[in-house]
Order: C-alpha cells, then sequence, then structure tokens
C-alpha cells in the first residue's frame, strides 16, 4: 500500500513536472525569449536617419551586378525629408539602365527607368576608370528589395539588393 501511494505521488510529481516546463517553453516561445523588439520595430528604427550624407553596404544576389570593387562594396547614401537614395558605382559601362521593381514591369515602363551618371573610380593602384553609376531610390535599410537591370544586349534581368550599415560620410577636405 505505501508503495502505491509513493507511485501516485511521483507521477504527480512527473505530470507537475512536464507541466511546468511545458509553462516555461510556451512563455519563451510567445516572448521571443527576451526579444528587443518586434521585427516591425526594428525595421522603422533602421530606416529612421536624420537626413544627411552616409556611407552604406550596397549588397546584390549576383556576381556580375556589383559596386565597383574600387568602392569596397559601398554606396553613398543620401536621405533628404525621409526620403532615402544611394548613389552606386558599378565595375563598368556594361549595364545601361536600373528599375526600382521587376523586369516584367520594366519593360512596360522602360521611360521610368534610371539612368545612368558617368563616374571615374580610382583603384588602389591608382589607375582611373570611367564607369556608370546610378541613384537608387532605397525603400528601406537591412532588407532586400528588387531591382532590375538591362545591359546592352536589351534583355531585363530581376535582381535583390539590400542596403545596409549606414554610416556617417567623413567631409573630404
Amino acid at each position: 500500500m505505501i508503495k502505491a501511494k509513493n507511485k501516485k505521488k511521483e507521477v504527480i510529481r512527473m505530470k507537475w513536472r512536464k507541466t511546468g516546463i511545458y509553462l516555461l517553453m510556451s512563455v519563451f516561445l510567445l516572448t521571443g525569449c527576451a526579444d528587443a523588439g518586434s521585427e516591425e520595430e526594428k525595421t522603422s528604427n533602421v530606416t529612421e536617419l536624420p537626413d544627411g550624407t552616409y556611407v552604406a553596404e550596397f549588397h546584390t544576389d549576383s556576381s556580375m551586378f556589383h559596386v565597383n570593387e574600387a568602392c569596397e562594396g559601398k554606396g553613398t547614401l543620401t536621405v533628404e525629408n525621409g526620403e532615402m537614395v544611394i548613389h552606386i558605382s558599378l565595375a563598368s559601362k556594361n549595364i545601361v539602365n536600373l528599375y526600382p521593381g521587376l523586369a516584367k514591369d520594366a519593360r512596360k515602363e522602360e521611360d521610368k527607368a534610371l539612368l545612368p551618371t558617368t563616374d571615374e573610380v580610382t583603384y588602389s593602384d591608382g589607375i582611373t576608370e570611367e564607369v556608370y553609376g546610378f541613384d537608387v531610390p532605397v525603400p528601406v535599410l537591412g532588407e532586400e528589395f528588387d531591382l532590375a537591370l538591362i545591359g546592352k544586349k536589351g534583355t531585363w534581368y530581376d535582381h535583390k539588393v539590400s542596403v545596409s550599415d549606414p554610416a556617417p560620410a567623413e567631409d573630404e577636405p
């Protein structure tokens, strides 16, 4: 009889332990293990830069479409009245237009394509070269967005890009 009572008490203890563990796991899942804020809050904090000029990372999903190596993966981010635009210098003059959106829309709205600027880049060995640059609207920092491109062959291609890690630009003397 004593063994039966002890066994019954042990079963009850085990049930309470399991319940406690499930309760703790639920709390961690619901709170995100002390998350610093919701994704929406994090995104909104990242995009609220004061007006000014910044140096920022520009990432693409392609080894063929990237910022010129002389720029070390960075562009010049300008924030004015809450609107963000990053100027990037590409590797050559082979990409002739960019479009903020998808290639299928770019084909329909080619008149809204971003036009290139001619930029001069200087490589670490002192050689300079003229390449195309573009002023790309940035809808949000730290998240991918669509950017279509068209090259000299006349075909639009879809790409995903992102802009991150803005730091105040240093004024040149």
